[in-house]
């Protein structure tokens, strides 16, 4: 007879995903406010829409081709903390442990600032008319308190339980397609029912290229530049592996739910960006002073259509900034079991069975950092002219670049180390389909270097800085035992 463990004493995390939460939380944590920002930043970089389009095609393949290789490794672990447990497999604790240290202190929290940032502004553009001096500079601590507010209201949602969550972000996600849906139909709608059909301008999509003479390295830099706003849009299709742990029947639903995930955003993305361009120039978009979906609608619908997108901006952005509450939190809490963060985060709620520390840690560094960030605009650090979201963005997107590739990658390593371990889906087109996957994030970061050196070497002297704090903790503590899954 085995002795009891420790682990079997305590509240395991419950299996209260099912398939349509686990595909929402695929759309809802991608569809946040990338799509109704950064096509402005995106013309600014190519005015041309057929390089424009381009750009949001490969950044859908490269989703694509990433999302094929990498549910082959999240259904061989479906186990909570996602990247982390993949890298910690595949390349040793050190890997496993700088993505956390990327992640929390950066990338997800850096991702729920930014966009808890977003629903706040869009609150107060909605309501400028009824308390106006909470859009203007007087209201600007009262948005940062009011952002703050959201981030840890929902987080108390989320140690209800995951049940609850995934409810939550199953709702919102089928409001916010809708929403996408109904802004792809729009200008036709106006066209016909409207009798304006000169607001469809198909002349918007010409030239689609630059003339050959005007192809360049300086166009190429721009061309990445441009497609790491791409790359913001489209990040957070992984999100899904994070919460593995409490997927239903994980062999099947995990695959199938990443998979057409993946296919939703991308077609919901181009059918977008296409109707942004049948409307607005590359040169509009690129001077747009407001963000392109509410500018578009003001466009097409007068005032009324401006409250609408605000409106829709608002419930997408609270979905995506929920889902990040959802799945962030699962990376401290496979950290904590393994101990290279506190054990306290490993620690499962016994009435809610959510890791309910780690949720709200999560939550309040998130919080510290909305306010740091208004704090440094204030004294004059931060320019309050440029944008503290696409700065945010920038330099969340650069580690995620890295350890994301590499969890793709670790497809190699366990195809090596596991090759008779069950494998009820095997990526299509291997080798080839993770070697193509490789291509466009090699391009995005040395070209970040080039164009973006300043947010690179910030990047980069982080993750030096984590493995220094590694080799003060890390190596001290033992690695976990491996989950043993359950039939």
């Amino acid at each position: 007879m085995h002795p009891m463990s420790a682990e079997s004493r305590s509240p395991r995390l419950a299996r209260d995903l099912g398939p349509l939460m686990a595909v929402a939380i695929v759309v809802g944590t991608v569809i946040g406010s990338g799509i109704f920002k950064k096509p402005q930043p995106i013309a600014q970089n190519i005015p041309y829409f057929g390089l424009m389009a381009l750009c949001w095609i490969l950044g859908g393949l490269l989703v694509f081709l990433g999302a094929l290789a990498y549910a082959e490794v999240v259904t061989l672990h479906p186990r909570a903390g996602g990247n982390y447990v993949f890298l910690r497999e595949g390349y040793g604790r050190l890997a496993g442990f700088l993505w956390g240290w990327v992640e929390f202190f950066v990338i997800r929290a850096a991702s729920l600032a930014a966009l808890a940032t977003i629903f706040t502004s869009s609150l107060a553009s909605m309501l400028s008319e009824f308390v106006p001096w909470l859009a203007g500079e007087e209201g600007f601590w009262a948005q940062r308190f009011i952002t703050v507010a959201v981030i840890l209201g929902l987080g108390l949602v989320n140690v209800r339980g995951v049940r609850w969550g995934g409810g939550l972000q199953l709702a919102i996600t089928i409001v916010k397609v809708a929403s996408l849906l109904g802004l792809f139909a729009l200008p036709f709608v106006v066209a016909v029912l409207g009798s304006r059909s000169s607001v469809i301008k198909p002349g918007n999509l010409t030239p689609a290229f630059p003339e050959l003479p005007q192809w360049n390295w300086v166009l190429l830099g721009k061309f990445g530049s441009a497609f790491l706003g791409v790359l913001w849009a489209y990040h957070g299709w992984m999100n899904l592996a994070p919460v593995a742990e409490e997927v239903r029947d994980p062999q099947r639903n995990l695959w199938r739910s990443l998979l057409l995930g993946t296919l939703i955003i991308i077609v919901l993305y181009l059918s977008v960006n296409l109707a942004y361009a049948l409307v607005l120039s590359q040169q509009e978009l690129a001077e747009m002073k407001e963000t392109v979906a509410i500018g578009f609608c003001r466009l097409l619908l007068g005032p009324a259509g401006a409250t609408l997108a605000a409106a829709a901006i608002m419930c997408s952005v609270f979905g995506a900034l929920n889902g990040n509450l959802l799945v962030g939190p699962r990376l401290l809490y496979a950290m904590g079991q393994d101990g290279l963060a506190p054990k306290m985060l490993a620690d499962v709620h016994d009435r809610y069975r959510t890791p309910a520390g780690a949720i709200m840690v999560m939550a309040g560094w998130s919080s510290v950092l909305v306010l740091a960030v208004g704090l440094l605009i204030q004294v004059g650090v931060l320019d309050p002219k440029k944008d503290a979201f696409d700065v945010l963005t920038d330099f969340a997107m650069f580690g995620a670049v890295i350890f994301e590739t590499m969890a793709v990658l670790s497809i190699f390593i366990f195809r090596w180390t596991m090759p008779d371990a069950e494998r009820p889906y095997r990526c299509p087109g291997y080798p080839i389909v993770p070697l193509l996957y490789v291509l466009l994030p090699a391009f995005i970061l040395v070209n970040m270097f080039l164009h973006q050196r300043q947010e690179a070497l910030i990047g980069a002297g982080f993750i030096l800085v984590g493995v220094v704090v590694y080799r003060q903790i890390g190596e001290t503590r033992p690695s976990s035992p491996p989950e043993t899954e359950e039939s």
